[in-house]
């Protein structure tokens, strides 16, 4: 007679996260307050450069000096290192920019549960790719979309909803 110990135990699946009767739709973000949100982000990009600019002119530089200095060039990479983690980071650690933390809306998937890395990726990275090549059209689909959902959106599978949802453990 075998004892429980000698019987091979099978990995019982992780309880997933879930947020009962979540409806993409009903929680939508609206379209003004992920403009607000983007709009954040983007004052995050150019506040860098524009403080750049003001310390190189309080400290003598003029005209072409400006923007040939190394101040000038330090504040830009600063810029853009605060962009990239603003924008790849924070979303996939939190599923959300300092914008949508400042505005109340987070990235989530279909299922209201926190996106997989994967889909972060693809929606910051090919995403906004795509909706930069579009000239902000693919952003306006969200204006005009029933789901409320943008280019980058659908493409990685996910929504962005107003509100923190809370999540319940799956009984």
């Amino acid at each position: 007679m075998a004892s429980v110990t000698d019987v091979p135990h099978k990995r019982r699946p992780q309880r997933a996260e879930i947020l009962p009767g979540f409806d993409a739709v009903t929680l939508r973000a609206p379209f003004f307050l992920r403009l607000g949100a983007a709009i954040i982000d983007y004052l995050i990009f150019v506040i860098f450069p524009a403080s750049g600019l003001v310390i190189a002119r309080i400290l003598g530089a003029d005209g072409s000096k400006i923007i040939h200095s190394d101040l000038n060039n330090f504040a830009w990479l600063l810029g853009l290192l605060a962009t990239a983690a603003n924008i790849m980071l924070l979303p996939l650690v939190t599923g959300q920019s300092l914008g949508k933390m400042a505005t109340g809306i987070r990235i989530v998937d279909l299922t209201g549960r926190m996106p997989s890395f994967g889909k972060i990726l693809l929606r910051q990275t090919i995403g906004y790719l795509l909706i930069a090549g579009s000239f902000g059209i693919g952003f306006l689909i969200s204006a005009l979309s029933k789901k409320g959902r943008a280019l980058d959106d659908y493409l990685a599978g996910t929504v962005v909803v107003h509100g923190q949802p809370k999540l319940r453990r799956r009984a």
